[in-house]
């Protein structure tokens, strides 16, 4: 990543490369500033400190770069310098207490934070209780005014000082001997559990997560050849935060193909006016949400306050279930735009899409990619999409080729999500799919919450795209609850926009979608369906509702 943007940057030093409130960055200022940013890195020691290959595949001989920050230049810049400076950088989610905090930093093993001075208060929290301090703290400006140190924390410098500060050129120890075997690196909660880092080398996930391909789906022989293709027409807008990996995945392929990443003025939480503002102000033409919970408050806000939005060619989604019944809405106020429905993970990288043209009907199903497969239940043989008794049979998505190496620090965690089958290894990222007979791939959701009820599997998300259906249901999340009948029963968290309707007429349309026994035992009536910040269902939230809900019945 370091090595392509630089060789853009040279190509192209006046193109804008990020768009930030007032705020205008060229590439050539990208390149002088995340090279300085390097230098700070590089000044305090860290880098890199082995080969690779002399580790485990779980572990790692980079010091590792906490990103403790909302969306700004700054978490892009710093992603990008700490990679000149053979570092590994890694996403902080940024709602954690300071007891998760606390187990993130020394999971990672964190040398260096880069933290927003909002966040302050809590790192200043968690410091004491780490066995090793990081090395270096910069801590960027907002105004927030947190009390510690009149604003800094104790041994921090302020972002824009030490950039100031630094060298603008190559430093000793040069930061430049960059390699694809350098680690990107992206820690993941998923839906439970503690958080986990998923390591790849840096040029597998540019190839399987990123898809940097050339146009006929081969990879790229030299650096020339990509750089050609950078044309710079992409102007995407991440509307979710960049702690999240579909979001600042779709940043770094926008810089790829030599574009202009741009970000929301008010990014400390989603919305949609301002997202939508953004877009028109900057002619964005990419912009990317995260399913149902980001896609139908700006089909609110569109439909309310309609907003020239003529050069959005494509909406992306990832992250989270985009029902056919929100495709439909995204096309009527953005006819213009191709809906994208990514299908993928951090440990997987890009496995599907399913593309929706402007006219054409809604479409639920991922056309897989050449590396997408699934594996039977007992993860020991891959289902073909041509063998009749392979059809409809409920396995695991996986994903073969470019996978992560595994994850950092945990060898037993490694050997489970990438096993090895006949000589290859797959990522299974814990998704349930199966092969439809028209050879797409039909997903069904994560293992971990799949509700065993009667002795039937039922998969959250399904039931939840079946409860939006209903046009005044707003937000919908789908768990089990202990049931000395069922063993385990459907419950469903709702909230509705305008007049409710009974439980009766919401199961009733329903049962239009889904078979009787996945519908829901209970509806819990909800005003706001919590989520995280970057759209994803909080389902321990969600189970803690669910035990106060009454039986329909």
């Amino acid at each position: 990543m370091a090595a392509i943007s630089d060789a853009i940057a040279a190509a192209h030093p006046d193109r804008e490369a990020l768009l930030y409130r007032d705020r205008r960055f060229t590439w050539a200022d990208l390149a002088e500033r995340t090279t300085r940013l390097a230098n700070v890195f590089a000044s305090a020691g860290l880098g890199v400190h082995g080969e690779f290959g002399s580790v485990p595949r779980w572990e790692s001989v980079h010091d590792h770069v906490a990103l403790y920050l909302h969306n700004g230049n700054e978490y892009l810049e710093s992603m990008l310098g700490a990679w000149k400076a053979r570092c590994a950088p890694f996403n902080v989610n940024y709602r954690y207490v300071a007891e998760e905090l606390a187990y993130l930093l020394a999971d990672s093993n964190a040398a260096a934070v880069v933290i927003q001075e909002c966040f302050a208060p809590t790192l200043a929290e968690v410091l004491p209780m780490l066995d090793r301090a990081p090395r270096l703290i910069l801590q960027v400006s907002d105004g927030s005014g947190h009390p510690v140190s009149c604003g800094l924390l104790p041994g921090a410098i302020e972002f824009e000082q030490a950039l100031s500060d630094a060298s603008p050129s190559v430093g000793e120890p040069s930061p430049a001997e960059w390699s694809g075997d350098d680690i990107y690196l992206c820690y993941t909660g998923g839906t439970t559990g503690m958080p986990k880092g998923a390591m790849w080398r840096q040029e597998d996930f540019l190839i399987a997560a990123l898809g940097v391909k050339a146009r006929d789906g081969s990879e790229y022989r030299c650096m020339d050849d990509l750089v050609a293709a950078a044309r710079g027409s992409v102007r995407a807008l991440p509307a979710p935060p960049l702690m999240h990996g579909a979001a600042h995945w779709n940043a770094l392929s926008a810089w790829v193909a030599g574009g202009t990443v741009v970000i929301q003025d008010r990014p400390a939480h989603f919305d949609p006016a301002d997202v939508v503002e953004a877009a028109e102000r900057h002619g964005v033409t990419s912009l990317l949400l995260v399913g149902d919970p980001m896609a139908r408050p700006l089909v609110d806000e569109l439909r309310a306050h309609p907003r020239d939005l003529g050069s959005v060619r494509h909406v992306l989604s990832g992250g989270a279930v985009l029902s056919p019944g929100t495709k439909r809405a995204l096309q009527e106020v953005l006819p213009g735009a191709a809906i994208v429905d990514v299908l993928g993970s951090t440990e997987s990288g890009r496995q599907g899409v399913s593309t929706t043209r402007p006219g054409a009907e809604a479409v639920s199903r991922f056309s897989p990619g050449d590396t997408a497969v699934v594996l039977d239940e007992t993860r020991s043989r891959v289902l073909s999409p041509t063998d009749p008794d392979s059809v409809g049979q409920v396995g695991w998505l996986a994903q073969a080729g470019r996978v992560p190496l595994g994850y950092l620090g945990d060898p037993a965690k490694t050997e489970a999500t990438f096993p090895e089958i006949a000589g290859v290894r797959y990522a299974v990222a814990g998704d349930r799919a199966r092969w439809a007979d028209d050879g797409t791939i039909e997903l069904l959701g994560r293992d971990s919450v799949c509700i065993n009820t009667g002795g039937e599997k039922v998969f959250a998300e399904e039931v939840e795209t079946a409860a939006k259906a209903h046009p005044a249901v707003d937000d919908a999340v789908v768990c089990g609850r202990p049931s000395e009948r069922w063993g385990e029963e459907v419950v469903a968290v709702v909230s509705f926009r305008g007049p409710e309707p009974d439980d009766e007429e919401l199961i009733s349309v329903m049962a239009e979608h889904i078979a009787r026994y996945k519908l829901p035992k209970v509806i819990v009536r909800v005003p706001v369906v919590l989520r995280a910040p970057s759209g994803k269902a909080d389902y321990r939230w969600a189970r803690e509702m669910a035990e106060g809900g009454t039986d329909r019945r």
